[in-house]
C-alpha cells in the first residue's frame, strides 16, 4: 500500500511539475518543422477558440507559440505539426533575444481571427485556385461571396479579401480566341451579362468596375485584401480606365475607345503606373504590367525570386508578409506571372524580386486605412498551370515556401505589435 501512495505522489507530482515548468507550445517554422501550412491552421484554431499567439518575427523561420494546453499539443499531432514544449524560462530567454536592439527580431501578439472572403464565381471554373487550396488544406475557413454580396455590401463583414483569378476589365481573361466555343465561356458570359443586367448596368466591364471600387472602399476603410495572377493587373487597369471603353465588341457589343491608352489615369490606381494596353482583343494578355513570357530567359530550372528582409523592429508588415524558411523561392507562372519593375508607383514595397530580370513577385502597399497585397503568378508549386489541370495535392507540399507567403497575408490581420517593457 505504502509503495502504492508513493507511485501515485510520484505521478501527481510529476505531472505538475511539467505543467509549471512546461508553459509554451513552440511551432518552430524553420527546416525543424514537418508541416508549415497546417502550423498556420493551428494558429487560427487557436484565435478562433479565443486564444492567443505569438508570432516570433525571424525567430527560427517565423516560429508560433502559444501558452502550453493538452488540447494544443493534441491538436497538433492529429494535424501533423512539429512542436516543442518549453518552459517559461526557456520562452523568457527567447523572448529577451527576441527584444535585444541587436536582434532582427520581433513579436507580434496575433489576437483575432479575421473573417475570410474569397471573391470568386459560386459556379466550378475550368482552374483551381491557390488561395483555396491553401485555407482548406491548413483547415482555415472562409466564405465565398461573388458580384452580388459586394455589391450589396457584404463586405464590411469581412476582414480579409481574397480576389481570385478575376478578369476586372471585363474581357473575361481574354480568352476569346480559344475558348470561345466551351459550354463554360459561353455560360461564364451569360452569367455575367445577366448579372450586370440586374444591377441596372449595361456592360460586364460596367460591372466589373463597380465591383472594384466597392473593393477600393472596403481596403479604404481599414480592409486587407490579397490578390493574385490576373486579379492583380485587371484591378489596376479598370481603376485607371474609369470611363474609358477599353474592350472590344466580341466581349461587350461594341468598339472600343481608340484613343483609350492617352485617357488612362494612373492616379487612380493602387500598384502600378504608366502601363501600355495590349489593344489586340485576341491576345492573352492585358498590358505590359505583366513580364513578357517571350523575352523573361527564364525557364522551370532557373526561375526563382527573393524576399528581402526588412528590419522587424522598425518594418514590422513586411516583415510579417516575407516570413518563411527559404529566402530564395521558386517562381512559377501564370496569366500574370510578374510585374515590371519599371511600372511600379515608387510608394510600393516589393517584397520580392527577380533583380536580374527587372521583375517583381510580390508587393504591398497601404490605401487609407487598410492594405493591399499582390503575388504574380497562378500557383507555386504548379511551374504552367494550364486550364481544365488537376488542382495541386498540397498534401506532396507541406513545406511549400511559395504557399507559405499566402498564409503569411492570412494572418496578417490578426497582429498587434506587443509593446516591449523599457
Amino acid at each position: 500500500m505504502m509503495k502504492l501512495r508513493l507511485f501515485i505522489f510520484f505521478c501527481v507530482f510529476s505531472f505538475l511539475s511539467f505543467n509549471v515548468r512546461a508553459s509554451h507550445l513552440l511551432m518552430p517554422m524553420d527546416q525543424a518543422q514537418a508541416n508549415h501550412l497546417k502550423a498556420y491552421g493551428i494558429s487560427y484554431w487557436v484565435l478562433q477558440n479565443e486564444g492567443t499567439v505569438d508570432w516570433l518575427l525571424n525567430y527560427r523561420g517565423g516560429s508560433f507559440a502559444v501558452e502550453y494546453s493538452q488540447k494544443l499539443e493534441n491538436e497538433c499531432v492529429i494535424r501533423g505539426v512539429s512542436y516543442e514544449v518549453i518552459s517559461d524560462a526557456q520562452y523568457n530567454q527567447i523572448i529577451s533575444t527576441i527584444a535585444s536592439p541587436s536582434s532582427n527580431k520581433d513579436l507580434m501578439k496575433l489576437e483575432k481571427h479575421p473573417k475570410i472572403a474569397v471573391y470568386s464565381p459560386k459556379s466550378k471554373q475550368p482552374w483551381d485556385d491557390a488561395v483555396t487550396l491553401a485555407l482548406t488544406y491548413a483547415e482555415i475557413p472562409y466564405d465565398v461571396i461573388f458580384d452580388d454580396e459586394v455589391m450589396y455590401d457584404k463586405l464590411p463583414e469581412y476582414d480579409w479579401l481574397h480576389l481570385h483569378h478575376e478578369d476586372f476589365t471585363g474581357q473575361y481573361g481574354k480568352f476569346y480566341r480559344i475558348y470561345r466555343n466551351t459550354p463554360w465561356y459561353i455560360e461564364r458570359q451569360r452569367k455575367y451579362e445577366e448579372t450586370a443586367r440586374e444591377h441596372g448596368l449595361e456592360k460586364v466591364s460596367h460591372l466589373k468596375l463597380a465591383v472594384v471600387k466597392k473593393i477600393r472602399e472596403f481596403v479604404s476603410g481599414g480592409g486587407f485584401m490579397f490578390a493574385m495572377c490576373s486579379a492583380t493587373d485587371t484591378y489596376d487597369i479598370a481603376l485607371a480606365a474609369d470611363g474609358v471603353d477599353i474592350v472590344e465588341s466580341m466581349y461587350d457589343g461594341d468598339r472600343a475607345d481608340p484613343n483609350a491608352q492617352e485617357k488612362l489615369d494612373y492616379s487612380n490606381t493602387f500598384a502600378f503606373q504608366d502601363f501600355k494596353l495590349v489593344r489586340n482583343p485576341y491576345e492573352y494578355e492585358y498590358s505590359n504590367i505583366d513580364v513578357d513570357p517571350r523575352s523573361r530567359g527564364l525557364s522551370q530550372d532557373n526561375d526563382y525570386f527573393n524576399l528581402f528582409e526588412f528590419s522587424a523592429k522598425w518594418d514590422p508588415i513586411p516583415t510579417m508578409l516575407t516570413q518563411n524558411h527559404e529566402r530564395i523561392v521558386q517562381g512559377f507562372m501564370g496569366q500574370t506571372t510578374a510585374f515590371n519593375k519599371a511600372l511600379i508607383r515608387p510608394d510600393v514595397v516589393v517584397l520580392g524580386e527577380n533583380k536580374a530580370a527587372g521583375e517583381a513577385k510580390y508587393i504591398h502597399g497601404v490605401y487609407g486605412k487598410g492594405f493591399w497585397t499582390f503575388y504574380g503568378g497562378h500557383d507555386p508549386e504548379d511551374y504552367q498551370h494550364r486550364v481544365g489541370e488537376a488542382p495541386t495535392d498540397l498534401n506532396l507540399y507541406p513545406n511549400s515556401p511559395g504557399y507559405r507567403l499566402i498564409l503569411n497575408n492570412i494572418l496578417f490581420p490578426a497582429a498587434k505589435k506587443k509593446k516591449q517593457k523599457t
